[in-house]
């Protein structure tokens, strides 16, 4: 199992790019002197081409991170839902009506 690392700074990532776009040299070379594996680095160019346009078979980080916000949203909205029903029900028993 291989061993985790800690996220790279966004920072660290953007220069990656720049000198794999840049530098002429392989994935692999530019891999073994960031001491960062070629497969991170491909799906980084990958994300960065996204990001750019360059590419159309994924998501932007925009909308990627629109779509993290909006599924929090959703399990949010649909959690205050079950509690306004558990009330809703609660009361009607108390007052003896029936919920619509």
């Amino acid at each position: 199992m291989p061993k985790s690392h800690a996220p790279y700074p966004p920072e660290f990532r953007v220069e990656a790019i720049r000198l794999l776009r840049s530098s002429g040299k392989s994935m692999a070379q530019v891999g073994r002197e960031l001491e960062v594996t070629t497969e991170t680095l491909r799906q980084w160019m990958k994300q960065a081409d996204i990001d750019d346009g360059l590419r159309h078979d994924g998501l932007t980080t925009e909308e990627t991170e629109e779509v993290r916000r909006l599924r929090r949203e959703v399990k949010t909205l649909r959690e205050e839902r079950e509690i306004l029903l558990k009330a809703a029900a609660f009361f009607a028993k108390e007052t003896g009506q029936i919920p619509r």
